[in-house]
């Protein structure tokens, strides 16, 4: 049968294209209107064709099995794309782009002045237990004070439709070559569509990347000499970093092939000899980029590499320490930290957020942990996280202790009823929850994707959206309907 768009249960959630079952939002009409009117063999027709385009483009993400070892596995992507009014993404832009100047400025604070400090604004203590606070940075400043080249902040709606600022990944941030493929996926699929719509493009990311990159040179050459670092093949991202490599023109390397000489430049090695380095995108965490200054034991890294950044003479994306910024407990401050840099209102809100490193804040958390999401500090991924509301009271138990253990290392969060949006379930669709990661590049211009990696919870009732732990994607359209 095909979809009957008045038995879709928006339930109590805000659905991000229909507003009550048989009535879609004013933007997603034409879209609606075009599945209603397949067939079953049709719907699943463009669905064999989706899952036969990623296998050909060889689109794939790697999960750990403790069984098994590491699995590549197709990546999981839902036909049914997600779509967001351009006159609204206009004013989520801005507040990303408020969002990661402030953070640029307070990283590059913290490992110099400390004036946010010194004024009582942020406590010393919080950075004295900093897992990501990196001494061996103190005093430096790297090009135009950007610290963080490449962010990907993830956002979320609530039940009223508010958009909120979930977390900042300012570290190594990951997805955004899902993001270009989920497009080319959906070109192919669905062409119709990108007829019916004005979809603003994300295809230039590539070029606006090696944009950015290329402006952090120590050279004033035309073309200056930009690597991507990877870890190797068996890191989860290796997809990622051997597609943008090759989208950018520019050499993938692991740390073998890069080489720290006395005059403290770093050089790439190739069959005509060294090849001087100007920028490195580094996909490989702080620990293990030089074991001169970190772990001694790295074979992943460059001996060197610090030495190299500290004199000027390469620059590193993102720059070293810069993940002081990704800790949650950071997080709940930067609605002040943007106004103490910038004297101005935040655009974006967060998550309300209790800090268990607060004793009264603490005592609320352990008393209502059953209604709260906890997380730990400086995880990634969904990991070591606790839902309270689906956690059992063993496990409610076991994060009270946590939190007594290292109150520094948690912080909590209400549970917010996501948004929803129509995603493929055999010949039908139901609502899912999903969430939104837009990445911002920063150098003398700040730069966000027309959109972002919207990953979705393929099961049922889950909030759980990363690919790892049985997520799966969606194309996100920026649709300008003033221009229709």
């Amino acid at each position: 049968m095909p979809i009957n768009w008045n038995k879709y249960d928006t339930g109590p959630f805000h659905d991000e294209l229909v507003k009550s079952p048989g009535k879609p939002r004013a933007y997603a009409k034409g879209l609606c209107e075009f599945i209603q009117n397949l067939s079953d063999v049709e719907l699943q027709e463009y669905k064999a064709g989706a899952d036969s385009a990623i296998k050909v483009m060889g689109i794939t993400f790697r999960v750990y099995n403790d069984e098994e070892g590491s699995i590549d596995r197709a990546w999981p992507f839902d036909i049914v794309p997600r779509l967001i009014e351009l006159k609204e993404w206009q004013q989520i832009e801005k507040g990303l782009k408020q969002r990661v100047k402030a953070l640029n400025l307070f990283i590059n604070d913290l490992y110099n002045e400390q004036n946010i400090i010194k004024d009582g604004i942020f406590p010393k203590e919080l950075l004295t237990h900093s897992k990501n606070f990196l001494p061996q940075c103190k005093g430096v400043t790297p090009p135009m004070g950007i610290w963080a080249h490449i962010c990907g902040s993830d956002l979320v709606r609530d039940q009223h439709g508010t958009v909120y600022v979930l977390e900042d990944n300012l570290r190594v941030p990951s997805g955004v070559s899902y993001m270009l493929e989920n497009r080319q996926v959906m070109k192919r699929v669905f062409p119709e569509m990108f007829r019916q719509y004005d979809i603003l493009p994300v295809d230039n990311y590539p070029s606006d990347l090696y944009d950015m990159l290329a402006a952090l040179s120590p050279r004033e050459i035309p073309e200056p000499e930009i690597v991507v670092l990877t870890p190797g093949i068996y890191n989860s991202a290796y997809f990622e970093h051997a597609y943008l490599a090759q989208q950018m023109g520019a050499e993938l390397v692991v740390g073998d092939d890069l080489v720290v000489e006395d005059d403290n430049c770093v050089y790439m090695r190739t069959i005509n000899g060294l090849s001087r380095v100007d920028v490195i995108y580094r996909r490989i965490d702080d620990d293990f980029i030089d074991p001169e200054v970190f772990n001694p034991e790295s074979t992943l890294g460059v001996p060197g590499l610090m030495r190299a950044w500290k004199a000027g003479n390469v620059a590193l994306a993102n720059a070293p320490g810069s993940g002081v910024a990704d800790d949650k407990v950071v997080y709940s401050y930067v609605p002040q930290i943007i106004e103490y840099y910038l004297k101005e209102e935040p655009l974006l809100s967060n998550v309300p957020t209790y800090r268990c490193v607060n004793p009264d804040e603490k005592e609320y958390v352990l008393a209502n942990i059953e209604k709260m999401v906890v997380k730990p500090a400086n995880e990634s991924g969904g990991y070591g996280m606790l839902i309270g509301p689906h956690a059992s009271t063993k496990e409610h138990d076991e994060f009270r202790q946590l939190i007594k253990d290292d109150p520094r290392n948690y912080v909590a969060q209400p549970m917010l009823l996501l948004s929803t949006a129509p995603t493929m379930v055999g010949n039908t669709v139901e609502g899912r929850h999903l969430d939104l990661r837009p990445f911002i590049l920063s150098s003398q211009d700040v730069c966000v994707t027309m959109g972002g990696l919207t990953r979705v919870a393929m099961t049922k009732g889950s909030t759980v959206v990363n690919s790892s732990q049985g997520g799966g994607s969606k194309d996100t359209w920026i649709v300008d309907m003033e221009g229709n």
